[in-house]
Formats: structure tokens, C-alpha cells, sequence
């Protein structure tokens, strides 16, 4: 297991080095939607709910835990395994990938940005539109990837349902519109739609586009 305690302590560094942004100040910036002054005005600070980052955090861990298991023998301590993630290997088993550090590493970036509002175009610090969040997030883990659900949906390596681990980024509904990244335990983060806070939202209510990793 000598694997897993090293996934844990890239996780850990990588959550410590993270900056959270809701510590920013809280004066809107100019291109602000004009709703979210207004609540500033009515001197309401935004209160940012940091259980998520502990519950995905755990579940990352179990989930990484449950691979190696699943993985059995085909996996060596410098985590190569037998085939390849879009194949089977030879005795017909599925080869079942780790998770990515720098997805993992996005994941706890995006959670730090929980319960920040929706809104079409956003790009951060005060709200996020899907695209956006995910973009940001992957920067923060020194990974440029592109700005759009469209684009982000071709970029990366391509991921089986099956080998879906936290860290993920999954492009969302029939037309590809929607993208998050995976969090485990069948849930999705990601900015939704407006008025909905950013958070989790379960991936069973879309339609699965494409599923890339960085």
C-alpha cells in the first residue's frame, strides 16, 4: 500500500498550497453581476461550508483504496499496470486506472469554492459558470486546459466509464453543455446553473458526453 500513502501525501500538499479565495476581499469587481454587490451592501458575507472538502477527501481516499483492491496484482508499486485503461489485459480482466494526482489536486481546489454563485461566463473569484470552475481549478495544479465544455471535451485523455476516478472531468448532457469533475461516490462537482451554489450534484441526473483526464 505503499502507493496509496504516497496518493495521500500528494493530496495533502496540494490541499495545504491552495489558496482560498473566500478570504479575498469582498468588494465586486467591475463585470460583476449587479445582484451580488447588493448583498454585499445588505452586509451578508458569503459563509463557505468547508465539511465538503473533508467528505470529498475521504471519499477520495476510499475510492483509491477500492481501486488498488479491485486492481489486485495487475498493479506494481510504480503504478503501471496490465493494459491499458481502454482495453482488457490478457487474462480478459479490466485494467482499472489510478486516480490522477493533478485531478485530484483540481477536485480540492474546485471544493474551495463552494456555495460561490452561478453565473453564465463566470470565471471567478466571486462566481463561476462550469467551464470556468473547472479551468480555474486544473490551473491551480499548474494543468491549462481549455475554456469551453466543448473544447474541454476533446482535450486530455479519454476515460471508460468504468475506470471513472476522482479528479475526472466529466462533460455532461447529450450535446456535451455541462462539465464537472468527479468527486466520487457517484456525485459531481460543479457550478450547476443560476441559482443553484456551487457544490455537489448527483451524476446520475445527466447524461454522460465524455470523461477526460489530465
Amino acid at each position: 500500500m505503499s502507493y496509496l500513502n504516497a496518493l495521500c501525501q500528494v493530496f495533502v500538499r496540494r490541499t495545504r498550497r491552495l489558496r482560498p479565495l473566500w478570504r479575498c476581499s469582498t468588494q465586486a469587481s467591475a463585470g460583476t453581476a449587479g445582484w451580488w454587490p447588493a448583498r454585499r451592501a445588505a452586509g451578508r458575507d458569503e459563509h463557505v461550508n468547508r465539511k465538503p472538502l473533508r467528505r470529498i477527501a475521504f471519499g477520495f481516499l476510499l475510492a483509491t483504496a477500492a481501486t488498488l483492491i479491485l486492481a489486485g496484482p495487475g498493479w506494481s508499486d510504480t503504478g503501471s499496470a496490465t493494459g491499458s485503461a481502454q482495453s482488457l489485459s490478457a487474462s480478459g480482466s479490466a485494467a482499472i486506472p489510478l486516480p490522477s494526482s493533478n485531478g485530484v489536486g483540481a477536485l480540492a481546489a474546485a471544493v474551495s469554492q463552494t456555495g460561490k454563485p452561478y453565473e453564465w461566463g463566470g470565471t471567478g473569484p466571486f462566481t463561476w459558470d462550469c467551464s470556468g470552475l473547472v479551468q480555474w481549478a486544473f490551473r491551480q495544479v499548474g494543468v491549462r486546459i481549455p475554456r469551453t465544455t466543448w473544447e474541454q471535451a476533446r482535450a486530455g485523455a479519454p476515460v471508460p466509464y468504468y475506470a471513472l476516478s476522482p479528479g475526472d472531468v466529466v462533460v455532461l448532457n447529450t450535446d456535451g453543455s455541462h462539465v464537472g469533475i468527479y468527486a466520487g461516490f457517484g456525485q459531481i462537482f460543479n457550478a450547476y446553473d443560476w441559482g443553484v451554489p456551487v457544490g455537489l450534484s448527483p451524476l446520475k441526473q445527466f447524461d454522460i458526453y465524455a470523461i477526460r483526464r489530465f
